[in-house]
């Protein structure tokens, strides 16, 4: 009898579990937990592929599935591109249509995408439903023309894939794009921002709803909504919505409007690692509620998301680079959404196949380290995500200071994030007279000749004072010193002269730049009572480490994908050293990228 009344109580307590409801409110989604599956997956794949993946062309550095934005703005290179497929004397958006004619995702394999991403050690995939161009990868009912199920491919792709995916025991999201570049009721970008409530509610918010109900995904990632506001996208009442319908394991991103106050962090090309301010256990949101705000890094193998034939060889992460990089968002509390970019055929570029397959094959090695982990801390609760040692090198001299790093470092082999750069060159002025250096950048740039300070710019400030600038007489030559430092997300630094206050021209001159920045030597997680040092480096006979707990005899060290323990000892600084003598060079040998020590610590 008392097993049967135990039963009732946790059926009763579970149902009430499930059934809890979310209000459409800041304060109630913010109290509601964010799932644990998604801090514990670590790994997930975005997949971006559409109609952008036909031409595949972008600059460079750019974006490949803003192919259609390129041809709303007169894009000369992108048209070329177009005059391929369609008649460009044709209205934009007829020209764009005419590309559903030549894709058909001949070689497209879903359940063969599904296994590689599960190789790969991922735990969720994000599919782009639909992007900025509205072209939806479903039979959308308010798109029943513009859709891969009727033209193009002629396939449902958002089942198909929805499908093979949960088949191989991943968890399936989807990015949804709010606004739309080619929609009449609103043309994104072109129409005024506040005349976007009739595609909201007629069509935005009917669509969003048919899509869930149908698929009811794990994961929701919504884009496109920094020109609106979160009460103009409803987004309150479709989170509560979703949340409702779908049940606890639901969650959402942090892109659905200005003022939006809920949903997991999604640095873009950044590897984010001040989220959670210098503590990972920091609070964001309603302090009663969900705890931890989750986030994670979203981003490509290369720069681009869309598949972009334009890309260079350096602009792809190596084996190493991702692994590791991958490896500090971890143990700064974070996680990746690593993309692929598929090409119009269905297949995934050999490039992003072996990247995804170097990174399944060390996870599965190493993957205790990381899957479930929490940053480490020090038992006075000190948080020591990483150590690092400060790296200097010098940039080509260039005749300018007019640099754009949106999602690269200055030189191979830098973090994109956290860096400064030291510039020391002479202006010669063309003529005499008062000149003025202007400087734009983001995050800071100081400008100091013969030991003053000329001029501090702050993007923070440049609502408030745009265009700091400062008066200077001219000389023969200025000898100037330009530092810039850069914090986060995007990365430019631009150096403007002129002459009475007018007619701002780059600051022409030799600019000798030596860059600076921390290179990480290890990383530390935890799981439980066991510390993991992940150690960048491949390790010799021995290997000393600083800055450690203190450890009590007889516990256990091993290094993983090899047998046997380690033998170590402490120092009085808590430096210790491992003997790595013992290990046979083979098991060594086979080890790549990242090497993981397990310390037992109970």
């Amino acid at each position: 009898m008392k097993k049967i009344l135990f039963f009732t109580a946790l059926l009763a307590s579970s149902i009430s579990i499930c059934a809890q409801h979310i209000e459409p409110t800041w304060e109630s989604l913010n109290a509601r937990p964010y799932p644990q599956w998604f801090s514990d997956a670590k790994l997930g794949i975005f997949i971006h592929w559409g109609l952008y993946s036909l031409p595949a062309y972008a600059s460079k550095e750019g974006y490949g599935e803003w192919f259609y934005r390129g041809l709303m703005n007169g894009d000369a290179d992108r048209r070329g591109i177009m005059s391929l497929y369609a008649d460009t004397t044709l209205p934009i958006l007829d020209q764009y249509k005419k590309l559903t004619d030549h894709w058909h995702a001949e070689l497209w394999n879903p359940r063969g995408w599904a296994r590689m991403f599960r190789d790969a050690g991922a735990k969720y995939v994000v599919l782009v439903t639909k992007h900025h161009d509205g072209y939806c990868l479903w039979d959308s009912p308010q798109q029943p023309e513009w859709n891969s199920n009727v033209s193009g491919p002629k396939r449902n792709i958002v089942e198909e894939l929805t499908e093979a995916v949960r088949s191989e025991g991943l968890r399936m999201g989807f990015y949804y794009s709010l606004p739309e570049w080619t929609n009449p009721r609103h043309i994104w970008m072109k129409d005024p921002d506040s005349t976007i409530v009739d595609y909201v509610d007629n069509y935005m918010v009917p669509q969003f709803k048919e899509l869930v109900t149908r698929y009811k995904p794990s994961l929701i990632f919504a884009d496109g909504d920094w020109q609106n506001s979160a009460e103009q996208f409803r987004s309150k009442e479709l989170i509560a919505w979703y949340y409702n319908l779908v049940g606890n394991d639901a969650i959402v991103n942090d892109r659905w409007g200005n003022g939006t106050q809920h949903g997991f962090k999604t640095p873009e090309y950044s590897a984010g690692l001040n989220i959670n301010g210098s503590s990972p256990s920091q609070r964001e949101g309603d302090p009663k509620g969900g705890g931890v705000r989750p986030w994670a890094e979203c981003r490509g193998i290369g720069r681009s998301f869309g598949y972009n034939r334009n890309e260079d060889l350096d602009n792809f992460l190596t084996d190493r680079e991702l692994i590791q990089h991958f490896c500090e968002l971890v143990a700064h509390g974070g996680g990746l959404t690593l993309n692929v970019g598929p090409m119009a055929d269905g297949t995934i570029p050999l490039i992003q196949q072996e990247r995804l397959h170097a990174l399944g094959h060390w996870l599965e090695v190493n993957g205790e380290a990381i899957y479930g982990a929490h940053p480490y801390s020090t038992s006075g609760g000190v948080v020591t995500p990483c150590q690092r040692t400060r790296n200097t090198a010098e940039l080509p001299v260039s005749g300018t200071i007019n640099y754009d790093w949106v999602r690269n470092a200055p030189l191979k082999g830098m973090p994109v994030d956290n860096y400064e750069i030291h510039w020391h060159g002479i202006y010669d002025a063309p003529e005499k007279g008062w000149y003025q250096f202007k400087a734009v950048a983001d995050d800071e740039m100081t400008v100091v000749s013969a030991g003053d300070t000329l001029l501090y710019y702050n993007h923070a400030w440049a609502e408030n004072k745009p265009g700091t600038m400062v008066l200077l007489k001219q000389n023969e030559a200025i000898e100037l010193d330009v530092w810039y430092h850069e914090k986060d997300l995007e990365a430019s630094a631009v150096l403007y002269v002129g002459k009475d206050g007018k007619d701002f021209v780059l600051a022409d001159g030799e600019w000798h730049g030596t860059a600076t920045w921390d290179r990480t030597l290890r990383c530390f997680t935890t799981k439980g009572d066991d510390l993991y040092i992940i150690e960048f480096e491949r390790p010799g006979q021995t290997l000393t480490i600083p800055d450690m707990p203190k450890l009590k005899k007889g516990t256990q060290i091993t290094l993983l994908g090899t047998t046997g323990t380690i033998k170590w000892k402490q120092k009085k600084d808590d430096t210790i050293i491992l003997d790595l003598g013992m290990i046979d060079p083979k098991e060594l040998n086979v080890l790549e990228h990242a090497w993981v020590f397990k310390i037992i610590m109970h």
